[in-house]
């Protein structure tokens, strides 16, 4: 099966997320929705805020750099080391348990919210010692490497890649949006993002944020 299909005949889109990242959450669901409404299939990678950040953390406020050196690390490496240990399909469920927990429900980046979502979606609670653990960190950084590659290290996440008309991945950050489209608003939004990021040259379409990511 080509990079260009999947298992199931379905366009591939690859899509880069840190489970902590509330504005990958709300792009995340969006994919969701844009697989209901298009021929398409998400597959999913871990990027890291914390990898990304790591040489300018002076430059940051405090606050979030607090957040990317004690918080950010355990939730990615434990959908790594489930991926590692348990295989690629883990990787989805797994980040709509910790996103749903974090997020939605309001939890917080705890131990207690990752056990729960790992039990959640039938994997070992052991895996939360890897919060902990820099065992897997070498797969961690090929990951977002892969990711943060196509689209340069001004961005963050998440990362979405899908096949171009010319056969190389048409890779793009984003879309921030709140709260997530559905139906056939999630159709168009993803229509029109593939006609912006297909355009030579095009880089970037921007206004200031007035809100915060509305969870269902």
């Amino acid at each position: 099966m080509s990079d260009n299909s999947t298992a199931t005949g379905r366009t591939p889109v690859d899509f880069w997320f840190d489970p902590v990242c509330p504005w990958a959450w709300m792009t995340s669901r969006w994919m969701l929705e844009v697989e209901k409404v298009r021929d398409v299939e998400v597959r999913w990678h871990v990027m890291s805020l914390s990898v990304l950040n790591e040489d300018r953390l002076d430059d940051l406020p405090a606050e979030y750099r607090d957040m990317l050196e004690n918080k950010a690390w355990g939730p990615v490496r434990v959908v790594v080391a489930a991926q590692q240990l348990h295989g690629d399909e883990v990787v989805g469920p797994l980040y709509t348990a910790l996103g749903t927990r974090f997020h939605n429900r309001g939890e917080g980046v705890t131990r207690e919210a990752v056990e729960a979502a790992l039990k959640d979606v039938g994997l070992p609670v052991e895996l939360a010692d890897h919060a902990d653990s820099d065992a897997y960190d070498t797969e961690l950084r090929a990951s977002h490497k892969e990711g943060i590659d196509k689209v340069g290290q001004e961005v963050g996440t998440p990362v979405i890649a899908v096949p171009g008309a010319d056969g190389e991945q048409l890779a793009f950050f984003g879309p921030v949006v709140t709260p997530a489209p559905k139906g056939e608003d999630a159709a168009k939004l993803w229509d029109g993002t593939l006609m912006v990021a297909s355009i030579p040259g095009f880089y970037e379409i921007k206004r200031t944020r007035t809100q915060g990511p509305i969870f269902d």
